[in-house]
C-alpha cells in the first residue's frame, strides 16, 4: 500500500497537481506504523510545497478551475512557481536545492521554478551540474527538459546507464506526446494484452514505460527503439511485458511472453537486448525508491 501512495505521489508532482499532493502529504503523516525516515522525507516535501505553491490547493478544498480555462490555468502556474520579486539569494537557494538536496522529487521542483527564472547564471550553472555530476539518468532527463524550456540549445555530452552521449537539448520531449510514434505503439501493444489479466496492468504498464524512456532517452537502447519497425514494437512490448510482470508479481513466464508477443528465435537476441535495459531501469527505481534520504 506504501508504494501505490509513494507510486500516486510522484505522478501527482509529475502531473503539477501540486494540490493533490500535499493533500495526499497531509493524509500520510497522519498514518501510523511507517518508518521515520518516510515521515521526515514527506515533512519535508510538504513544507517544500507549501513554499513553493502557496496558492495550490486539492479542488476539495479550493474548488476546481474552468477546464477550459488554459492560459489562467497557465498564468496560476507561473504565479506559483515564480514570486512577485526574487532576489539574489533566491536564485542560489532554488540553485543549490537542485545540485544538493537529497530528495529527489525536491530537486524536481527546484528544476521547475529554474524553469522560469530570468537570470545569467541558470543556464551555466545547471549545464555545469548536469556535465560534472553522476546523476540518476530520471533527473538527468528533467534538467533536460528544463533548459528547454528555458531556450537552451545546442548539444550536450552526458553519461547515462554506463554510456557517453550527445544530446540535442532543443529536441527533448517535454510530454508523452512528443516522443516518436513507436513509444505509443509499445505500450499500446502491452495494454491490449494485459488488460485481459489484471484490469490494473495496462495503468502500471504507462508509468513504467514512461519511467523507462526518461532513463533510456538518447542511449543506445533507446536508439534501437527508433527503428520503428512490426519487430521492435513486438520486442520491446514483449521486454515490457516481461519487467512489469516481475515489478508487480515477483515472477514471469517468459516462454509464455514470447509467444504472446511473436518472439521468435530469429527475435530472441534482441528482444533479450530490450529486456536487460528495461530491467536496468526497473532496478534502479526499486534502488531510489528503497533508499533513504
Amino acid at each position: 500500500m506504501l508504494d501505490q501512495y509513494q507510486n500516486q505521489l510522484t505522478r501527482m508532482l509529475e502531473a503539477e497537481q501540486y494540490g493533490e499532493a500535499k493533500e495526499l502529504l497531509r493524509f500520510l503523516l497522519q498514518c501510523q506504523g511507517e518508518e521515520k525516515h518516510h515521515y521526515a522525507e514527506w515533512e519535508n516535501l510538504l513544507t517544500w510545497l507549501d513554499v513553493a505553491f502557496p496558492s495550490y490547493e486539492s479542488s476539495e478544498t479550493s474548488g476546481n478551475l474552468d477546464e477550459g480555462d488554459d492560459d489562467l490555468e497557465a498564468s496560476f502556474r507561473k504565479e506559483a512557481l515564480i514570486p512577485g520579486q526574487y532576489d539574489e539569494s533566491y536564485v542560489q537557494q532554488v540553485l543549490y536545492i537542485i545540485q544538493h538536496h537529497p530528495v529527489a522529487d525536491q530537486q524536481i521542483l527546484a528544476l521547475e521554478r529554474a524553469a522560469h527564472l530570468e537570470h545569467p547564471a541558470v543556464d551555466e550553472t545547471l549545464i555545469k551540474w548536469l556535465s560534472d555530476n553522476e546523476l540518476h539518468p530520471a533527473l538527468q532527463f528533467k534538467a533536460l527538459q528544463c533548459l528547454k524550456k528555458r531556450g537552451v540549445s545546442g548539444e550536450i555530452q552526458l553519461e547515462r546507464l554506463g554510456e557517453a552521449v550527445e544530446i540535442d537539448i532543443e529536441q527533448t520531449p517535454l510530454s508523452m506526446e512528443e516522443f516518436p510514434q513507436v513509444v505509443s505503439r509499445v505500450v499500446e501493444r502491452v495494454e491490449l494484452v494485459t488488460e485481459v489479466i489484471d484490469s490494473s496492468m495496462p495503468h502500471f504498464a504507462k508509468e513504467l514505460w514512461k519511467d523507462c524512456l526518461q532513463c533510456l532517452y538518447g542511449t543506445l537502447a533507446y536508439n534501437r527503439l527508433l527503428s520503428d519497425d512490426d519487430d521492435t514494437v513486438d520486442c520491446f512490448a514483449a521486454a515490457l511485458h516481461q519487467v512489469l510482470e516481475l515489478s508487480l508479481y515477483g515472477r514471469v513466464n517468459d516462454d509464455d511472453v514470447r509467444d504472446t508477443y511473436g518472439i521468435t528465435d530469429t527475435l530472441r537476441f534482441r528482444y533479450e537486448q530490450a529486456c536487460r535495459s528495461l530491467r536496468q531501469v526497473a532496478l534502479l527505481k526499486e534502488n531510489s525508491d528503497g533508499a533513504e534520504p
